[in-house]
C-alpha cells in the first residue's frame, strides 16, 4: 500500500482519486504507461491526507471535496467515503487576487509548519503530491520543507523549481527522503508531442528554425494563468522542455515560445494546443509543421502521476534520497537534468531501476531486451 497525501484538491486531484477507484474496480491496465512499478499497482494507492483552502472543500470528506466547486472534472466513478477530511492549509500565494471568488478561501485558522509535519507523521504519509495552482511559489516551498522535515517523498507537479534546485535537493537528502519534479508532463500532452517533433527534426538532420506552442482551456488552471506575473516559471519550464532537444538549448530557446495563451470557459476541462514548427531541411529548403492537439487536460497529467507516485514509493523503499535526476527526466518538463529525447530518459530510468533491483512492467522500449542482455 502507498499512503498518499494531496496538497490542493482541484481538478487533477479529482481525476486522480477517481482514477485509482476506477482501476481498483475494473482490474484493467488499459491506458497505463506502466502496469506495475516495484510491485506496486495503481490500486495500491490509498489517500490518507488532504489539504485545501476553499470553504467548499475544507472539512469535507475527500470523496465529496473532489466534486466541489470550482472543480470541473465529471463524476466518472462513484467514490466511496475515504475517511479523509480535507484540512485547512496555508494560503500564502496559493490564491491569486483574481481567483478569490473562484477558490473562496475558508475563514479557518491556518496551520503551522510543526502542526503539518506532525500530521504527516501521524498519518504515515509515504508520498505528498503538490497540486497547487501555477504561481504558488511561496506555498510550494513551504510544503516542500514540511514534507522534507516529515521524511515524506515530495512530488512537485507544478512549475516551481524544487527538485531542480540543488539547495532543495540537498535538504531532502539531509532528511533522508526524496523529491521528484518539476512540472509534470502529460501522457500525450502538448509538451511531450512538441518535444517529439523537435527531436525528430534534429534526428533527421534538419534544423529547427522557430517554433511556438499555444494552449487554451476552460478550467481554473487556465483562468489562474491569466495573471502574467504567475507564469514566469511556467514559460521557462515549457520552453526549455522543447529547447533541450536541440544541440544548443539556450540558443534554441530564443526562437521557441511555449506557454498558456488563453482561457475559454466553455472548453471546461478540454485543452486545445496549437503547435507550429519551422525547420530547415535538405539543401536548406523549408519544412513547416502545424498541429492541433485536443485532450482532456487532467487525464493527461493523471496518467503520469499514477506512475510517479508508485516510483517515489519504490525509490523510498530502497533508500534513495535527494533529487535523482534520472527518476524525473521522463515524467517532468523541468527535471534537474534534461534528456535530449524521452526515449533516452526512459532508457536511463530502466537502467537505474534495474541497478536498484526495482522491477517495472511493461518495458516500453522495443529494443530494451537487446540492451538488457548487454
Amino acid at each position: 500500500m502507498i499512503r498518499v497525501g494531496i496538497i490542493g484538491v482541484g481538478n487533477i486531484a479529482s481525476m486522480l482519486v477517481q482514477a485509482v477507484e476506477y482501476y481498483r474496480r475494473v482490474r484493467s491496465v488499459d491506458g497505463l504507461i506502466h502496469h506495475a512499478i516495484g510491485g506496486y499497482r495503481v490500486e495500491d494507492i490509498t489517500f490518507v491526507y488532504a489539504i485545501d483552502v476553499s470553504r467548499h472543500k475544507v472539512g469535507k470528506d475527500l470523496a465529496e471535496a473532489i466534486f466541489a466547486k470550482p472543480n470541473l472534472v465529471p463524476r466518472y466513478v462513484d467514490v466511496p467515503k475515504t475517511g479523509v477530511i480535507v484540512r485547512m492549509g496555508k494560503v500564502l500565494d496559493g490564491v491569486a487576487e483574481h481567483m478569490v471568488e473562484d477558490f473562496e478561501p475558508a475563514n479557518e485558522p491556518e496551520p503551522t509548519e510543526k502542526e503539518l509535519v506532525r500530521e504527516l507523521e501521524d498519518a504515515k504519509v509515504d508520498v505528498l503530491v503538490n497540486l497547487l495552482p501555477v504561481g504558488s511559489a511561496k506555498a510550494t516551498r513551504f510544503y516542500a520543507e514540511v514534507a522534507a522535515k516529515a521524511g515524506v517523498a515530495f512530488v512537485n507537479c507544478i512549475p516551481e523549481f524544487i527538485a531542480s534546485d540543488p539547495s532543495y535537493a540537498k535538504m531532502f537528502e539531509e532528511h533522508k527522503t526524496l523529491v521528484l519534479g518539476d512540472d509534470i508532463k502529460g501522457q500525450l500532452g502538448s509538451t511531450i508531442v512538441h518535444r517529439a517533433l523537435a527531436s525528430l527534426i534534429t534526428m533527421r538532420g534538419a534544423e529547427l528554425v522557430e517554433s511556438y506552442q499555444l494552449n487554451v482551456g476552460g478550467n481554473t488552471d487556465f483562468k489562474n494563468m491569466l495573471e502574467q506575473s504567475r507564469l514566469t516559471s511556467k514559460k521557462i519550464s515549457k520552453t526549455m522542455a522543447v529547447a533541450s532537444t536541440q544541440p544548443n538549448p539556450e540558443e534554441a530557446a530564443q526562437s521557441i515560445f511555449a506557454g498558456p495563451s488563453g482561457y475559454i470557459p466553455f472548453l471546461h476541462n478540454t485543452k486545445v494546443a496549437y503547435i507550429y514548427l519551422k525547420a530547415r531541411g535538405f539543401m536548406g529548403l523549408p519544412v513547416t509543421i502545424d498541429l492541433k492537439l485536443v485532450v482532456d487536460d487532467k487525464a493527461m497529467a493523471t496518467a503520469i502521476l499514477v506512475d510517479v507516485i508508485r516510483l517515489a514509493k519504490a525509490l523510498k523503499d530502497k533508500g534513495v534520497v535527494g533529487a535523482p535526476d534520472w527518476a524525473s527526466a521522463f515524467y517532468f518538463k523541468y527535471p534537474p537534468r534534461q534528456a535530449k529525447t524521452d526515449e533516452l530518459a526512459l532508457l536511463e530510468l530502466y537502467l537505474k531501476l534495474r541497478e536498484l533491483g526495482i522491477e517495472i512492467q511493461p518495458n516500453r522500449l522495443y529494443w530494451w531486451d537487446y540492451i538488457a542482455r548487454k
